[in-house]
């Protein structure tokens, strides 16, 4: 009996002393492979950092972001140094309505659409009129005439008037066609072709009324060139008719 119980322990022995062993060495295999997989993907992390395919597509990102910004800036400045074409307070012409002052600038929201205006005030015609910054180039608005101008308008008047040959409702087109075209020279003609002088024949009702809108016209800016009131203007204009 002594001999059963000896050959039943001696496998309980082993048994107990293999078990530990087989576990031991199989976490010393699994941590050294870890290990390997570890030192692998660092090295492959530092190939793909040291490539040199990386580094130029991060320059080039780098370089067209930096163009992006020079762009956006010089963009900024442009916008920043563009002026508009008039201030506040400053006299202006447009054509069918003839010389105001900018009383204003300002910004509204027309139709959808965000508009910055210039606000005119012609005290001739006691209205206000409101223009667009981006539509001045085509509405004719523009500065007062400048002294070279005026001496053109000077010289027209001392012209010979045109010869009246032909029918008045075709010449009353022409000259208010003239008077709209807000160009000075022009509507000089007007006044030139329409003014009478002592011992000549007087106008026609339609003459005299169309005189007065060209003359009315040309003597806001000729005062504001030659800085003289209303009264004076009209009186060297007719001056210079009378030769």
């Amino acid at each position: 009996m002594v001999k059963a119980k000896t050959t039943k322990s001696t496998p309980k022995a082993k048994t107990t002393k293999s078990t530990p062993k087989a576990k031991t060495t199989a976490v010393k295999k699994t941590s050294a492979t870890a290990g390997k997989k570890s030192g692998a993907e660092l090295a492959a992390k530092k190939t793909v950092k040291k490539s040199p395919g990386n580094r130029s597509d991060s320059k080039r990102a780098s370089t067209k972001n930096a163009a992006a910004k020079t762009v956006a800036k010089s963009q900024a400045k442009k916008s920043a140094s563009k002026r508009l074409p008039f201030s506040k307070g400053e006299y202006v012409v447009y054509p069918t309505h003839g010389v105001g002052r900018v009383t204003g600038i300002e910004k509204r929201e027309v139709a959808g659409f965000n508009l910055q205006l210039f606000v005119i005030l012609f005290d001739s015609e006691k209205m206000t009129l409101r223009v667009p910054v981006d539509k001045v180039s085509g509405s004719g608005l523009r500065k007062i005439s400048s002294k070279d101008k005026m001496q053109a308008v000077t010289a027209t008047l001392k012209g010979r008037a045109r010869s009246k040959r032909t029918m008045w409702s075709r010449r009353a087109q022409e000259y208010e066609a003239k008077i709209n075209s807000g160009d000075p020279v022009a509507i000089a003609e007007v006044v030139r072709d329409l003014y009478r002088a002592e011992g000549q024949p007087e106008q026609s009702y339609s003459e005299r009324q169309m005189y007065e809108a060209a003359l009315d016209r040309l003597v806001n800016e000729y005062a504001l060139v030659e800085k003289l009131d209303l009264d004076g203007a009209i009186e060297k204009i007719e001056k210079t008719l009378a030769g």
